[in-house]
């Protein structure tokens, strides 16, 4: 504890009485004050992109000026991943640090009838932020629960505007969905308010049924925009995780081409151009000194759809996958003055981490009572290509153990799904192993040349995973009355 220091009054002249008093005066000012202790934070949020979707990240297709500016004015990372291969599960993790099977999300996603959801006794990015007076908001598809227990505001969100589930469910059961080619759905841009039933929610109520998709990514856009402005003397949070492009795509009319070839290209474009918005609005305002800019994707590419799927570029497989292209993902941060402009790391890092290293950044620690998480503070890697993170573990899209990724290492054990598995089919897994630093598209299984290096990350696998199944944490259920 400091000692207070006291000095008598008639040995200060006028000047160093004011210098005191002034001293004095800063010493009692809020910390909110203080730009560079609570800097605001905007983590963009796509859904189904891609790691090659970006032309900073190698699309020759693809024309993304806008986020491309924001690479060439901040840092590119080229392996950074989600902690799963589908949606609820990987936005699980990002908002609470913590893998999804540590808080219950990760067997597969939630839709309109599912009864669970994110407990709200989880602690969320928001809640961190909040805590220490930020304004809040979650613009975007959220996919963590549609019962009021489970929305945003439940989970330390001030408002919410957005679809509670993926774009290609319906209100109320998911019953009633087009059973029709993407393309044809492409060609009829009406399709999105005559065949779909998507809610649009705002906080608790849905305000909308159908909403039209064609210009969601633009009100999710002037709602961010909104949001933005009306905090600018604030420190504010925004969580913009975009319902595109998880299919159905849809475009507004000044961004369509008719030609379903063009039709990802279209609705990335547009995403590129919504962006620029975003970041034109924080130029504008004069806040870029004061603001991080997160922009990454929840998981790979749904590649099964093919002009309607993304690029994993040179990555392996895609979306629902434990390769590569389900879960490394493209991701730019921008911090001009705090992240050096136009710099690229290899740094191994996650979405797990960004719960800590916002902590970091605004120097208010997590709760030390509060739950165990998975992330690191990588806020090292905005300078360095070194990272804390060393490991992480891969689950199926259906929560099953799958393997791990330690080092440069990267071992996979992949079992047959016993519903996909005739009779007559060995039950045995399949082995991968992958040195990552000379295979990224991990073409080369080298699992015969070494058995040691299987041996020591299957044991370190599964040591890791009993923790988490042994401290895993419930999800909120809603309570079903039994019938009579």
């Amino acid at each position: 504890m400091k000692q207070n220091t006291f000095v008598p009054l008639f040995f200060l002249s006028r000047v160093n009485l004011a210098l005191l008093v002034l001293t004095a005066l800063l010493a009692y000012c809020p910390r909110h004050a203080d730009a560079s202790e609570q800097p605001n934070f905007i983590i963009i949020f796509t859904d189904d992109q891609g790691y090659g979707d970006l032309g900073c990240f190698g699309s020759e297709t693809i024309k993304t000026p806008n986020i491309d500016r924001l690479a060439a004015e901040g840092r590119t990372y080229k392996s950074f991943y989600t902690a799963c291969s589908v949606c609820s599960p990987s936005r699980a993790a990002l908002l609470t640090g913590s893998y999804p099977k540590r808080v219950g999300l990760h067997q597969h996603v939630l839709f309109p009838q599912s009864n669970h959801g994110l407990n709200p006794d989880e602690y969320t990015i928001a809640d961190h932020l909040g805590s220490q007076g930020y304004a809040t908001a979650c613009v975007g598809k959220w996919h963590l629960g549609h019962h009021p227990e489970t929305l945003p505001r439940a989970n330390g969100f001030d408002s919410y505007f957005g679809i509670p589930y993926s774009n290609d469910m319906n209100h109320p059961d998911n019953k009633g969905k087009p059973r029709l080619p993407s393309d044809t759905l492409w060609k009829d841009q009406a399709s999105a308010i005559t065949m779909w039933k998507t809610p649009l929610v705002q906080n608790e109520e849905i305000i909308e049924v159908p909403v039209d998709q064609r210009t969601i990514t633009r009100r999710y856009t002037d709602r961010a925009i909104e949001f933005i402005t009306e905090n600018k003397e604030k420190p504010f949070f925004l969580y913009l995780p975009h319902s595109m492009p998880h299919i159905p795509l849809y475009v507004p009319e000044d961004a369509y081409d008719p030609n379903p070839a063009n039709a990802y290209k279209c609705v990335i474009e547009h995403i590129d151009a919504e962006v620029g918005r975003i970041a034109d609005t924080v130029r504008e305002l004069d806040l870029a000194k004061e603001t991080y800019i997160i922009y990454t994707s929840d998981n790979g590419p749904w590649l099964q759809f093919k002009n309607h799927g993304g690029s994993a570029g040179p990555l392996r497989e895609g979306k629902g996958t434990t390769f590569e292209g389900g879960q490394r993902v493209p991701c730019v941060m921008w911090g001009p003055g705090r992240i050096p402009a136009g710099t690229s790391t290899d740094a191994f890092t996650s979405t797990l981490d960004l719960l800590p290293t916002i902590a970091a950044l605004t120097g208010t620690p997590l709760p030390e009572s509060g739950n165990t998480i998975d992330g690191f503070d990588i806020s090292s890697t905005f300078t360095s290509d070194t990272s804390p993170r060393d490991e992480l573990l891969f689950y199926s899209s259906h929560g099953d153990l799958q393997g791990i990724r330690k080092g440069d290492w990267k071992y996979l054990e992949k079992a047959p799904r016993k519903r996909n598995n005739p009779k007559n089919v060995s039950s045995e897994p399949q082995v991968f192993l992958f040195n990552l630093a000379d295979d990224i598209g991990e073409q080369k299984n080298v699992k015969d040349s070494h058995p040691e290096i299987i041996a020591r990350l299957k044991k370190r696998m599964h040591k890791v995973d009993d923790e988490i199944t042994a401290n895993a944490r419930p999800v909120w259920r809603k309570q079903v009355a039994a019938s009579k």
